[in-house]
């Protein structure tokens, strides 16, 4: 029998990895960070390109959900405000 559906992205491992990654390595969170700035609908047909991608090179399930959830305005948004803040200075 499979898992049950996450019912938010905060259930996916992968997507909270990536989440620490971009603010553990300044490469993953600079890649982030240009990707989350773009206006929606251009962040959006990115996204749907890159899973698409992911899809037929069979990259592993989990980084591709992770990437997906990247689709989604409010998901962006929050990503966007949690790399932000880990990419500051800390004071």
């Amino acid at each position: 029998m499979a898992a049950p559906a996450p019912r938010n992205v905060g259930e996916i491992d992968s997507f909270i990895t990536m989440l620490l990654a971009a603010c553990e390595n300044r490469m993953v969170h600079d890649k982030l960070e240009a990707l989350l700035s773009m206006p929606d609908p251009r962040r959006q047909a990115i996204v749907h390109s890159w899973v698409n991608d992911l899809l037929i090179q069979q990259a592993p399930q989990g980084f591709i959900a992770a990437i997906a959830c990247l689709k989604d305005d409010a998901v962006a948004e929050k990503a966007y405000e949690v790399i932000f803040k880990c990419g500051r200075p800390k004071a």
